[in-house]
């Protein structure tokens, strides 16, 4: 398979423009300023079939053909580097060793919507990718592929990049914007959508990492080549995080639609020392595990991912093999949650704490008869009841953990110690 989004990570100097244009880039944007209206590129992008590749997989070029076009607002594009979702780390590959095609892809969403301010949300933590996508900046500004009168054209853009401070829920859209605009970061009531009261209440568009860096490619080789690419409805290539217990960790570029086991045990090798896989989570940490008996015939797509029960996310995929005491692993991603909630939302704020109490009374023997019920129950009432989506990703895999493995969790209460030995 042709990479798309990893055709440059493993060349030297990989993240410098000399190297990235030795390569083809900022070939798109050149063609793109130099004669197609955006009306055209948001036709290019919607033909493409580029859904967003942050979780929630919205159509790409649908997102911008909301922004209103007569608007007397500025109008903004933020690429959402705040990659935080536990198990995922496909987007710090692109920052640090592709930096200009997710700026140039930038760029590209930038003049479809006419925007002429762009911010990159990076990450707090990550701290060299900051450093290198701001050289990367610098670096395209002085190549004229950033400021005024951007080759010739009359159309000029700023790119800045914006580090935040470390929170996991400023990687939701509404969140990030309330980071960006100076307060606490807590996501907003939806409707109004950013693409029409987004940043200081002006259109905007928000798009993650890799889906950004997809551009170029698609507007180099043509919309049709990439729709031709993956499944009906999950067009061109993902990228996945592999980590856990698996011979081969890393990021992994597949084409959508590609069978999970032959994934899981050629391309990255199987579960190490002789070990049966005992559940894998395909989407990052908030979507809902899968026992290792579940996975035949189960794709890495939308839809195969959405009908075996879980969801593609964020495509990080976390291993687990028959040494793993899903206890355990179910208290740990409740903590995750327990601390990163806003607090914003109730049924979030008191039901995040409340089930890690109890898987943690459970993973330590104080396990009590309906424990596991309550837990449940606290599940569905924040399901669907907040304001962002962080209080479903935290009740899924709650909820997951113990359906799937419901006869663990009850051996864990009656024996009131753990039932898995390493």
């Amino acid at each position: 398979m042709e990479k798309i989004l990893l055709r440059n990570t493993d060349v030297k100097d990989s993240h410098t423009l000399a190297v990235y244009k030795s390569r083809g880039g900022y070939r798109a944007w050149e063609k793109v300023v130099g004669g197609i209206f955006p009306e055209q590129l948001i036709e290019e992008i919607k033909a493409s079939g580029l859904r967003g590749r942050g979780g929630a997989g919205f159509p790409t070029g649908m997102k911008w053909g909301f922004v209103p076009k007569d608007s007397p607002k500025p109008k903004y594009v933020i690429c959402n580097a705040d990659e935080s979702e536990p198990g995922t780390f496909k987007d710090r590959l692109l920052i640090e060793r592709d930096p200009h095609a997710v700026i140039e892809g930038t760029i590209l969403a930038a003049y479809a919507i006419r925007s002429h301010t762009a911010f990159i949300y990076i990450r707090g933590e990550l701290a060299f990718g900051a450093k290198v996508l701001q050289r990367a900046i610098d670096e395209a500004a002085q190549a004229g592929y950033l400021g005024k009168n951007i080759l010739g054209s009359g159309y000029g853009l700023d790119l800045i990049l914006h580090r935040g401070a470390g929170a996991y829920i400023c990687g939701e859209e509404t969140g990030l914007l309330s980071s960006l605009e100076g307060g606490r970061g807590w996501p907003k009531v939806k409707p109004p959508f950013p693409a029409t009261h987004g940043l200081f209440g002006c259109p905007t568009v928000v798009n993650n990492v890799e889906t950004l860096a997809a551009l170029p490619w698609i507007v180099d080789h043509g919309a049709a080549k990439y729709a031709a690419i993956g499944t009906e409805k999950s067009k061109g290539t993902k990228l996945f995080s592999v980590s856990g217990h698996i011979r081969k960790p890393g990021v992994y570029e597949l084409e959508m639609g590609y069978p999970l086991r032959q994934f899981l045990e050629v391309d990255c090798g199987g579960v190490p020392n002789g070990r049966r896989l005992k559940g894998v989570i395909p989407g990052g940490v908030s979507m809902p595990v899968l026992r290792g008996d579940e996975i035949e015939g189960v794709r890495m797509d939308y839809e195969s991912l959405q009908a075996a029960g879980t969801l593609l996310g964020s495509g990080g995929v976390v291993v687990m093999d028959e040494s793993t005491c899903m206890v355990k692993a179910a208290w740990n991603v409740a903590r995750f949650y327990a601390h990163e909630s806003c607090g914003q939302c109730t049924p979030c704020r008191e039901g995040c704490h409340w089930m890690e109490k109890i898987f943690w009374r459970i993973e330590n023997g104080q396990g009590q008869p309906g424990d596991l019920d309550l837990i449940l129950s606290i599940s569905g009432n924040i399901t669907g009841n907040t304001i962002c989506p962080f209080g479903d990703a935290a009740a899924w895999p709650a909820a997951a953990f113990i359906k799937k493995y419901r006869d663990e969790f009850e051996a864990h209460i009656a024996q009131k110690k753990c039932v898995v030995s390493a």
